[in-house]
C-alpha cells in the first residue's frame, strides 16, 4: 500500500512501525541501558535494507537529543533502534533523558539518501548550489566533520547563516574555506 506520508515512500505501516520501535528502544533503554533487540527475520523487507537515518527527540518544540548514521551501514530498523537509543541516552548535549519525560516526548525519523559530493571550488560558488529547505549538507576536513539536517533550515533559512552554523558545528571558524574541504549533500524522508 503507498504511504498516504507525502515526505515519506515507506508504507504507512512500516513507518508506524519504524516510529513505535524508535519508542520501544528507548522504553528498553530506560532499564535495560542498551537499544531493543530487533529480530530482522519478521520486519518487513524494506526495512531491513541498509540505510542511514537521524532520531530527533523534542519536548515541547524543544531540541531534547539527535543521534544518526550518516553512512548506511546497517539495516534500517536496526539504525533506527540504536539512534532512537543514543537520541534518548548518548546525545551529550543532553542528561539522560527520564522516564518523567516520556509522556512530553515527541519523535522524528530522518531516513537519509545516500550522500553526493558537491563539487565547488568556493564557498560563494557552494552558496549558489545549495538548495534551501531541500538539502541535507556535510562538511569535512582535518579530520573534523558536522552535518545539518534539512529541517534546520526552518531555523536557518538564510544559506550564508546556514553555512556558517554548520562551520561552526563541525568546529571551524565561520569563515573558514579550504580547498581540501569536501562537501556532500543529502536528502531525507521524514517519519513523521
Amino acid at each position: 500500500m503507498p504511504s498516504t506520508n507525502p515526505h515519506c515512500e515507506l508504507a504507512d505501516e512500516d513507518q508506524r512501525f519504524l516510529q513505535e520501535l524508535a519508542l520501544a528502544s528507548i522504553r528498553h533503554g530506560l532499564t535495560e541501558h542498551r537499544p531493543v533487540t530487533v529480530d530482522l527475520a519478521t520486519v518487513a523487507p524494506a526495512l531491513r535494507q541498509p540505510r542511514a537515518c537521524f532520531v530527533t527527540l523534542e519536548t515541547q518544540g524543544q531540541l531534547r537529543g539527535c543521534i544518526g548514521s550518516l553512512q548506511a551501514v546497517r539495516p534500517l530498523a536496526l539504525d533506527v533502534a540504536a539512534n532512537a537509543y543514543a537520541a534518548a541516552f548518548r546525545d551529550p548535549r543532553f542528561p539522560e533523558l527520564s522516564e518523567d519525560e516520556l509522556p512530553q516526548l515527541e519523535l522524528h525519523l530522518s531516513l537519509l539518501t545516500v550522500p553526493e559530493p558537491v563539487a565547488c571550488a568556493s564557498e560563494e560558488e557552494l552558496l549558489k548550489l545549495l538548495r534551501p529547505g531541500i538539502d541535507g549538507l556535510i562538511l569535512e576536513d582535518g579530520g573534523r566533520r558536522g552535518t545539518f539536517l534539512p529541517s534546520v533550515w526552518e531555523q536557518l533559512p538564510d544559506a550564508a547563516v546556514f553555512l556558517q552554523h554548520l562551520k561552526r558545528k563541525a568546529g571551524f571558524p565561520s569563515d573558514y574555506w579550504s580547498p581540501s574541504l569536501k562537501v556532500y549533500r543529502y536528502r531525507t524522508e521524514t517519519i513523521p
